[in-house]
């Protein structure tokens, strides 16, 4: 075989190791981006399908809260789903738990049923309260999956498929490589039988092949010329006398062994954002879940022709939010407007409340009433030491972000005036209609 078709071999051995590194990371990016695919979509459907069981839980409760109609539409409509695994209810009289298969997703605590930390769950809260006549405090969790294994499963024989094509195609250029190389000294000439000897240019003689060893022996056809003699090698001339200095500063430019730049070195990776349901700051909800959550209850309301109030309140000045009143008065919201789930921070020094199915009058007399309640037990220099915005749906389709932007305007209003410490925004439905048409229209 010629140099040539060694050359040859080589570079087609370096196209198809290229081949195979490309398989190998297109099969790993196509799964990553179907399982992103499949866990986005699912948990859309888990959202979708989690309200359908909060309004089947709200009919069924109309016949009996935990009677046998009501356990049967809550596992029904488990079984039925795609996503969800298991559902927590709280009632008046403690929490009861429903899930797919047992054990798998819900856990005892001191006889309180708890979802369990799974990777494979989403992380998402799905929480909505039970519209139930004649119920308080009635409550609907529940815990979904958010990875589709079969899904799973057929990515994996897809991937699997790919990456198992690449290697055959790697063993057997890896085989004819091998085969070739076994055979790359021995030439035959091209009468056939005979050894050719490639420096020579002719066949070999039966004496130029020795017995012990059925490779030839290599002989040039002529003596080589020897080599002229080397040049004596040139003496090596002193440093001059910048050098020394060149060098110590570049001794001092260069960093110490130890020494590192800030900018390469890892930082940890704070998790950042609310974890868990409520905050440790208060036991709240979170604030990041406020406008989230307000958007769902909005949905809920416009479906069921309800009303809805949101209240922000804020204390003027608070010398430090982690001296333990602000624990005191979260807690006091929570045992007066009985809605934890519906609480949330907002900022140092106040709180959100969605109070949903009452007017805006009914929650300016609930706010009245919280604020008087708190003078009563709190010395407070004056009543604008707490101030107090509301806005309401008042049969508008509205968004979160509007609402919260009224409530927000009217608490800076509150907090900018020396006498009145609540202030709620109150809303024309008509000229708002006819607003959101010129606006369209526009």
């Amino acid at each position: 075989m010629s140099f040539m078709g060694q050359k040859n071999y080589s570079v087609l051995t370096s196209i198809i190791a290229s081949v195979c590194i490309f398989v190998y990371l297109a099969a790993l990016v196509y799964a990553g981006i179907k399982l992103y695919i499949s866990v986005d979509e699912r948990r859309v459907t888990a959202e979708r399908e989690f309200f359908d069981l909060a309004d089947r839980a709200t009919a069924a409760g109309v016949l009996g809260f935990m009677d046998q109609p009501f356990i049967t539409a809550i596992e029904d409509a488990i079984a039925e789903s795609r996503t969800i695994e298991g559902v927590i209810i709280s009632g008046p009289d403690g929490e009861y738990a429903f899930e797919r298969e047992g054990g798998g997703t819900i856990a005892w605590v001191n006889g309180s049923p708890r979802f369990k930390s799974r990777p494979d769950l989403i992380r998402e809260p799905l929480f909505l309260p039970l519209r139930i006549e004649g119920l308080r405090n009635g409550n609907i969790r529940a815990a979904a999956l958010a990875v589709d294994y079969s899904l799973v499963a057929g990515v994996l024989k897809q991937t699997l498929i790919m990456v198992l094509a690449a290697l055959a195609l790697a063993f057997f250029t890896l085989l004819l490589e091998s085969l070739v190389g076994k055979g790359r000294w021995t030439e035959i000439s091209p009468q056939g039988g005979d050894r050719f000897d490639p420096l020579a240019g002719r066949p070999l003689r039966q004496d130029e092949i020795t017995p012990r060893s059925r490779y030839p022996r290599y002989r040039p056809a002529r003596e080589a010329p020897v080599p002229p003699a080397a040049p004596p090698a040139p003496k090596a001339e002193p440093l001059s006398s910048a050098a020394p200095e060149i060098l110590r500063e570049a001794e001092r430019e260069a960093p110490s062994p130890g020494e590192n730049s800030g900018a390469l070195l890892p930082r940890e990776n704070d998790e950042a954002g609310p974890r868990g349901l409520f905050s440790p700051h208060g036991n709240i909800g979170w604030e990041d879940y406020t406008l989230e959550r307000l958007a769902a209850e909005l949905h809920r309301c416009a479906s069921f022709e309800q009303d809805l109030v949101f209240i922000v309140m804020e204390f003027r000045n608070l010398k430090s939010p982690d001296d333990g009143f602000y624990n005191e008065f979260a807690d006091e919201a929570v045992n007066f407007f009985t809605l934890r789930d519906l609480i949330f921070e907002k900022g140092d020094r106040g709180i959100s409340i969605i109070y949903p199915n009452i007017d805006l009058d009914m929650g300016f007399t609930k706010a009245e009433e919280f604020h008087s309640r708190l003078m009563s037990k709190y010395s407070f220099a004056s009543k604008t030491d707490l101030c107090i915005g509301i806005s309401s749906r008042s049969g508008r389709l509205v968004d979160a972000e509007r609402i919260i932007f009224e409530a927000s305007e009217s608490l800076a209003r509150a907090l900018k005036d020396p006498v009145s410490h609540i202030v709620a925004f109150k809303s024309d439905p008509e000229k708002y209609r006819e607003f959101i048409r010129t606006k369209s229209s526009g």
